[in-house]
């Protein structure tokens, strides 16, 4: 009899853990559990773009000052003066004549036949392109 005893009171306290465990786990159908995690990607997706945006905001781009469409460049990395100018939309009836570079307070000319030439310029963060026609 004991031992019948200890086998129904442990089958008894299993049931109680098992019932207990899918109270607090919430056992949900295959659906739901879908829609749950479809729920989850997305709210990470957002997540994801919302934290680019910031950092998007929070990088200045670069400034064209001149004859163009854009004067808002947004800033990525390896951007170069060439690029710069392009995604600026330059607009000017003629070959501009002077580019000048200014970044922290410092300005450099750039030979505009040097970048007809191929050659071209690194850009950071923050700088401001002047073009003269």
């Amino acid at each position: 009899m004991d031992e019948w005893r200890k086998f129904f009171c442990v089958g008894v306290a299993s049931a109680i853990l098992l019932s207990s465990a899918a109270l607090f786990c919430g056992c949900v159908t295959k659906s739901k559990a879908q829609a749950q995690t479809q729920a989850q990607v997305q709210a990470a997706y957002l997540a994801g773009q919302n934290a680019a945006l910031r950092q998007q905001a929070q990088t200045p781009g670069v400034t064209v000052i001149g004859p163009v469409q854009n004067p808002d460049v947004p800033w990525v990395e390896g951007l170069t003066l060439a690029q710069a100018i392009a995604t600026a939309k330059y607009i000017g009836q003629h070959d501009p004549k002077e580019i000048i570079i200014t970044r922290q307070g410092e300005s450099a000319k750039v030979a505009p036949k040097m970048l007809l030439n191929g050659a071209d310029v690194p850009l950071e963060p923050g700088d401001v392109i002047t073009i003269h026609e």
